[in-house]
């Protein structure tokens, strides 16, 4: 007996049973992961009333196809403020773009950037807010800068003692998933707060937890934060096995391809090569207009990197408002890489990024690595990366010590084998 699981058009998967020697197929339908914002609705709705409520979100708090805000709205809970992250509240702006404090053209109700001057809620910024729902996906990246977002705002809350709600969602890359180094502290910054791996395997739930218990945040007595959990997700699951579909949680990842692939390539971000901004595939499409290299050299990489086809390819960032604003190399013609994934399973996007990084690195004569570069990865260690060229062995960033660490903050258990 076999199984084979397949999402339908409706969101549901649909799981097949095939007996072998009989050609029998009996279906079942199993429902998806149900994020916490479904758990909200369904069970917690009526723990709102008679709060004013504040929203730090962004476009993937959605159920289905419907924002959160509106959902909240039609089901009578008093929405007082709303907070936008980095790329705004509705998601329109790029990375790095400042957001103003302004107004929602779609309800009239005032937003509060937390990525301009302040980062960190203030007490104007509370002073109508009894409670604070936290939900925005994550992609598992410690230089995704909505985990620092979430330190920042339960200092808030503790400050000024406003319960903080965060609905869960999925970490995209699986909850087994821990590669790349450790942040050092020398490099801390919006895109590295905390002292964790590159990729950490966690949900921001279970982050948020870890935050606090760990005091990696300022306050004087505990944050009250509570975590609506998700149902059906396990730690082994990544994004294409829940059932959800998917919305970019930044412009420039449009699919949970390029959100996988970004755990790595996002290192060259830190350097002169362009990290496919300005293309219709960031990420995944690497280069500059003086990366040169043969059919040998790339076969050579391609041996070292499992679950992803790597091919040869031309390119050339234009400006998209929204997402790529002037990106590196605009307008000239580049040469690189494009990268498919053909395996989640196989591809390793901490370790396969480095290599990618260093091949490109070692075939653009006028490649240089840039201070940012430190802060993406979190070491100094990242300055030799011209040398692992030709290392075949795996890299070790000796992550059992913060796996343990952890630990006790995991909401959630992976699969029984």
């Amino acid at each position: 007996m076999s199984f084979k699981t397949f999402l339908r058009p409706s969101g549901l998967i649909l799981t097949v049973i095939l007996i072998h020697g009989c050609n029998t197929a009996v279906p079942q339908e199993v429902f998806p992961v149900r994020t916490g914002a479904e758990v909200l609705i369904e069970h917690h709705l009526e723990e709102l009333e008679g709060q004013r409520v504040g929203l730090v979100m962004n476009p993937t708090a959605r159920i289905g196809q419907t924002h959160m805000l509106d959902t909240l709205l039609a089901r009578g809970v008093d929405v007082a403020a709303l907070f936008a992250p980095e790329h705004g509240f509705r998601g329109e702006a790029g990375a790095g773009e400042v957001i103003e404090n302004g107004v929602d053209q779609a309800t009239g109700l005032p937003v509060f950037s937390l990525y301009g001057e302040t980062r960190k809620p203030t007490g104007t910024m509370l002073e109508e807010v009894d409670l604070l729902i936290f939900d925005m996906q994550d992609v598992g990246a410690r230089f995704y800068t909505y985990n620092s977002t979430l330190g920042l705002l339960l200092e808030a809350a503790a400050e000024y003692e406003k319960p903080v709600w965060l609905l869960d969602r999925p970490n995209p890359a699986g909850g087994d998933y821990v590669s790349g180094w450790m942040m050092d502290e020398k490099h801390q910054s919006f895109v590295g707060m905390y002292p964790i791996p590159v990729a950490h395997g966690m949900t921001l739930g279970e982050l948020g937890k870890m935050m606090i218990g760990e005091k990696w945040i300022d306050f004087e007595s505990s944050p009250p934060f509570r975590v609506i959990p998700m149902k059906g997700w396990q730690r082994s699951m990544k994004w294409p096995e829940t059932g959800l579909g998917w919305t970019p949680p930044s412009p420039n990842l449009p699919t949970f391809e390029h959100a996988f692939v970004y755990l790595g390539t996002c290192l060259v971000e830190g350097t002169t090569l362009s990290e496919g901004r300005g293309t219709k595939d960031p990420f995944l499409t690497l280069g500059s207009p003086s990366t040169n290299f043969d059919d040998f050299d790339l076969k050579q990489l391609q041996s070292k990197i499992q679950g992803a086809q790597l091919v040869k390819t031309e390119f050339v960032p234009v400006s998209i408002p929204g997402k790529a604003v002037n990106p590196k190399h605009e307008g000239i013609q580049s040469s690189g890489l494009k990268i498919t994934v053909t395996d989640y399973d196989l591809y390793e996007p901490v370790e396969s990024g480095l290599r990618i990084l260093t091949f490109l690195m070692n075939h653009t004569k006028e490649a240089e690595i840039r201070p940012f570069i430190y802060r993406l990865a979190g070491t100094d260690e990242i300055r030799n990366l011209r040398e692992w060229e030709d290392d075949n062995t795996r890299w070790d960033f000796n992550l059992e010590t913060f796996r343990k660490q952890r630990s006790p903050y995991l909401i959630y258990e992976s699969a029984p084998e």
